[in-house]
């Protein structure tokens, strides 16, 4: 049977790459974005374009196929909208779907709280039911590192427990995780959950750290720098995560014949549900990568030191054995190569846009 995926936040960074690697690979695609304003649409709107999907023919509930892939089309929804949701899964034959589609940010969930329940708790049911209605053959879904919260055990491994989360953003990423599996055991529906480290690259967020850093040191501006500068992240290049949510997207889980209810591992389950980690597993200091971006642009920062920040946490630290073991792979794309590749985007995309 001819696949048609669904990919959910095909305006969104991570959703962009995706989509134009599958793209690439000969999937059918459907693209959904909100194209909200957490951050400037025009960036969204670009990514867009980079697919072929021409802004003057977006409407509402209406398909827009790329003038640059055949095999692609793209709609503007909203999570919330239940019947257009349902809608799209059923003209569209869905038959799997990577949902990537969030209100994202820890810091903006601190003031902004009741979007998180909208998009990530309702807009996520609203796929939930799609997917059991419509005989989807695998849902993988974006969870976070964020989850991870108050654990301090490194690296952080999907088999640990994770009931202490310090964001809302963090909440409703594991909110996702209960739901996905409570379909998964009701319903059968394969689901996969995975939890991305920092992720970092070409047409990324500009509310990210890497964006927001680049941007500084260009302007001479002073910068924001948490915790003192001590932050450590484990940075994953754009490509990796793409390469990985490809193979998780390929494998749906087929269930733990054997787990132990006694004993329950948080990552698994007798029903068709599987979680996994997507990151660098190598954890790199925030004083190190400004040094990186520093040197690419050659010009120093001026920092303005400030303490941790309400809802963040000090360190992220990746275990992906079992990526390895699975679908034998491990992220591994050095921090001075990744963020050489996107000062090189950055600069080529404000040369030809005025900020």
């Amino acid at each position: 049977m001819e696949e048609k995926i669904l990919v959910t936040g095909t305006a969104g960074f991570i959703g962009f790459h995706l989509a134009v690697k599958l793209l690439e690979r000969g999937d059918i695609i459907i693209g959904l974005d909100n194209i909200s304003d957490y951050y400037d649409p025009e960036l969204k709107f670009a990514r867009l374009t980079e697919t072929g999907i021409n802004r003057e023919k977006i409407l509402e509930n209406k398909a827009v196929k790329s003038e640059k892939y055949h095999n692609y089309s793209f709609f503007k929804i909203d999570l919330t909208e239940k019947e257009q949701i349902n809608e799209l899964f059923k003209t569209n034959k869905i038959t799997k779907v990577v949902h990537l589609a969030a209100q994202a940010g820890v810091r903006y969930s601190l003031t902004n709280p009741y979007a998180y329940l909208d998009s990530n708790l309702y807009g996520f049911l609203n796929i939930l039911e799609a997917c059991r209605y419509n005989n989807v053959t695998h849902l993988v879904y974006a969870s976070s590192s964020s989850v991870y919260g108050l654990n301090k055990t490194m690296p952080f491994s999907v088999h640990h427990n994770v009931d202490h989360p310090i964001s809302l953003y963090a909440a409703t990423k594991k909110s996702n995780e209960l739901m996905a599996h409570t379909y998964s055991y009701l319903y059968g529906l394969p689901v996969t959950g995975l939890r991305f480290f920092t992720v970092y690259g070409p047409w990324g967020r500009p509310d990210m750290a890497l964006f927001l850093f680049t941007e500084a040191i260009i302007q001479g501006k002073p910068m924001d720098v948490f915790n003192q500068g001590e932050m450590q992240r484990d940075f994953t290049y754009i490509d990796d995560i793409v390469e990985g949510v490809i193979r998780v997207l390929d494998n749906p889980p087929e269930g733990e014949p054997v787990w132990d209810g006694d004993n329950p591992d948080p990552a698994t389950s007798p029903a068709p549900f599987k979680l996994y980690n997507i990151g660098n597993s190598s954890p790199v200091k925030l004083m190190d990568f400004i040094k990186a971006i520093e040197k690419k642009l050659g010009k120093t920062a001026i920092m303005n030191l400030q303490p941790l920040q309400p809802g963040d946490v000090p360190k992220t630290w990746a275990d992906v054995n079992d990526l390895e073991t699975d679908l034998n792979y491990k992220p591994a794309t050095e921090i001075s190569t990744g963020v050489n590749k996107f000062i090189e985007w950055y600069l080529q995309y404000f040369a030809g846009n005025k900020k």
